[in-house]
């Protein structure tokens, strides 16, 4: 088994030390650390668009082989592995439908299939759970049974099994980082399933970090506030003054970028992670912290 990650060395310059899987570079003319993922392989849901694509594509540019998961749209999928591969990054697609029957095992069935295609070595260092459906539907008047099913299966149980089968491929030292959302902090109407299924991944995160430690394998979970994608930014253009009540709600009054969550998830994958294990870290740019100091106390 190898031994959780020991302290960075503070004197080395002008070459290359291991830490757990991954590699720190050091220039030395610079004294400057750069940390990457070169050498390894990371999985994530839900890639083939949005925050899911962000975080794909900030892994690759990491140095990290990339495999991009989808459920639906091979050619979204395929849209992300060629925008990697485009920058100089290595990524490929695999499809399997989650929420259904054997969704895991064809997951990780269709992992180690593209793995041995390419001749990489088996298993995978980071895995990302982003993949998840929700949002504004169903609501506490409007939901049906089928519903509710639907979005626990997809967004919490999904995230589980694919966890339980592919821990045998999650090699030691390797990090977990599960996608949530700020719902779960802040009551938002509309989202009361949606956010169930979230504070779910929130405990399933902090409770599979004590579990897991031993192994040296890190598990945190990143909350999303409302984030500017592909899938709204049609409903933004059209509502200029919902995207200003969205700006104001944010302590750094602007609406989140897919870029902002993923350099968070580079950063819990990366070597600088390595201390960070059982956190639910918010990454909404202070959605919600409180009134805006322009506001003033209610009257």
């Amino acid at each position: 088994m190898q031994q959780p990650y020991a302290a960075i060395p503070q004197s080395f310059a002008g070459r290359t030390t291991r830490v757990g899987p991954w590699f720190l570079h050091r220039h030395a003319n610079e004294g400057e650390i750069m940390e990457t993922l070169d050498g390894t392989t990371s999985l994530v849901t839900g890639a083939s668009r949005g925050i899911g694509r962000a975080i794909a594509q900030r892994l690759a540019a990491a140095g990290s082989l990339v495999v991009v998961h989808y459920g639906t749209s091979e050619s979204a999928a395929q849209e992300t592995v060629a925008q990697i591969t485009e920058a100089g990054g290595a990524a490929f697609a695999v499809g399997a439908q989650l929420g259904v029957a054997g969704d895991a095992d064809r997951l990780w069935a269709g992992v180690e299939a593209g793995l041995a295609e390419r001749g990489a070595r088996r298993g995978i260092d980071v895995l990302v759970n982003n993949a998840a459906i929700g949002g504004a539907t169903p609501t506490l008047a409007t939901a049906r049974p089928d519903d509710f099913d639907e979005l626990f299966a997809i967004n919490v149980k999904a995230p589980f099994f694919v966890v339980q089968r592919g821990l045998n491929l999650l090699r030691d030292g390797g990090r977990i980082v599960n996608v949530s959302s700020v719902a779960t902090r802040v009551a938002i109407p509309g989202t009361l399933a949606y956010a169930m299924t979230k504070g779910a991944i929130n405990t399933f995160s902090v409770t599979l970090a004590q579990e897991l430690g031993g192994r040296g394998i890190t598990v945190n979970a990143v909350m999303p506030g409302t984030t500017a994608t592909e899938n709204n930014v049609a409903w933004f253009d059209a509502q200029p003054a919902m995207r200003e009540v969205v700006t104001g709600l944010s302590a750094l009054r602007r609406v989140g970028e897919p870029a902002d969550v993923a350099d968070v998830v580079a950063f819990l994958a990366s070597p600088a992670g390595r201390w960070v294990t059982g956190q639910v870290i918010d990454a909404s740019g202070g959605t919600h912290l409180g009134l805006s100091v322009d506001q003033g106390p209610p009257e």
